[in-house]
């Protein structure tokens, strides 16, 4: 894992960081070698969603989210961005390059792997496809299971350092 990689997940929420640190093991492991993961995006201020909502619509540029300030759930740090990085220097997002010839794609290999630790991939979503964007579906909270979604996360407690409390 990348210097890059591992400070961004030290943004993230603390219930997610481990996890994120495995997730992105198994994927450089799957990959086997000319191709690692990078996260490009973890927890992102309501000020820089604000930001970004605008390209498209107040600045130039083509629409990048469909997210405002509040309603991603990266402003809450359980949501990632990534990329390929190839040979230590090339950034990619091909979804459809075999940088391994294990005759799958390398970033399928990483949706499988995101999948089964519970996280969404943008690539699945009807409108607005994110092809390079995981959320977290759910937290685990002893017995319970918290569905992560930004209107309820929006309305929770947060503590000292702004993360949601469960």
């Amino acid at each position: 894992m990348d210097k890059v990689t591992s400070e961004r997940i030290q943004l993230l929420h603390p219930l997610v960081r481990d996890e994120v640190k495995q997730i992105i093991k198994e994927c450089d492991k799957a990959l086997t070698g000319r191709a690692k993961i990078r996260i490009t995006q973890g927890l992102r201020s309501f000020e820089e969603q604000e930001r970004l909502y605008a390209i498209g619509r107040l600045t130039s540029g083509k629409k990048v989210t469909n997210a405002k300030a509040g309603q991603s759930i990266h402003n809450y740090g359980f949501a990632v961005d990534i990329c390929l990085i190839i040979d230590g220097k090339m950034v990619s997002w091909d979804t459809a390059k075999d940088w391994d010839n294990d005759r799958v794609a390398d970033w399928y290999e990483c949706v499988k792997i995101f999948a089964r630790h519970g996280w969404d991939w943008g690539g699945n979503w009807k409108i607005f496809k994110d092809l390079p964007h995981f959320e977290k579906k759910n937290i685990s909270q002893g017995e319970d299971l918290i569905k992560v979604n930004w209107r309820t996360l929006l309305k929770m407690p947060r503590d000292q350092q702004n993360y949601i409390l469960f």
